[in-house]
């Protein structure tokens, strides 16, 4: 079980994302729409703890300053280890300002924050598939492209409990 801290998309960034899934889902390539609990929804994470509690979490976040709406720029595919295909956006220096700050009110609760997510490590990113299979790989990154470049604006902040799709909202964007 891990808790994302992630932002969410305005309603056409998730839309269009949610038919990227659904058209590779089509093609045999199984995406966040099937994975595990089927409560995935489109997002990007700014931090992903391992252990946590989460009335800490959300208080600390809660004394973040309040951030305005983000505008992300998806320009490019990625694939990291194990097969996980991800669109990827610029990392403007908002983004990783923002970023920092939540890992820090995160870990200053006593979380702990899985590798991946500290700041330097992080590589800011919207999962499309969980185990992309190299014959898939061509197919899934054209189908990709086809939305691609695409301005999102992350409108909201939650936290998601991984392991059931459980969702916290937050008092305000950070």
């Amino acid at each position: 079980m891990a808790l994302a801290v992630c932002l969410l998309f305005d309603p056409g960034t998730d839309r269009a994302i949610r038919q990227l899934w659904h058209r590779l889902e089509s093609g045999g390539t199984r995406t966040l729409a099937t994975h595990t609990h089927r409560r995935h929804v489109p997002h990007l994470s700014y931090a992903v703890l391992r252990t946590f509690d989460v009335a800490a979490v959300a208080a600390a976040l809660a004394d973040l300053p309040h951030g305005e709406p983000l505008t992300l720029r998806f320009d490019a595919v990625g694939l990291f280890r194990r097969g996980r295909a991800v669109l990827l956006p610029s990392a403007s220096a908002d983004l990783q300002m923002r970023q920092t700050a939540v890992v820090g009110a995160c870990e200053a609760t006593g979380a702990d924050l899985h590798r991946h997510y500290r700041p330097g490590a992080w590589i800011p990113h919207s999962s499309l598939a969980t185990r992309v299979r190299r014959a898939e790989l061509g197919e899934a990154a054209a189908a990709a492209f086809d939305i691609l470049p695409m301005e999102a604006v992350a409108e909201t902040c939650v936290l998601i409990d991984s392991s059931t799709g459980q969702r916290w909202s937050l008092a305000h964007l950070v």
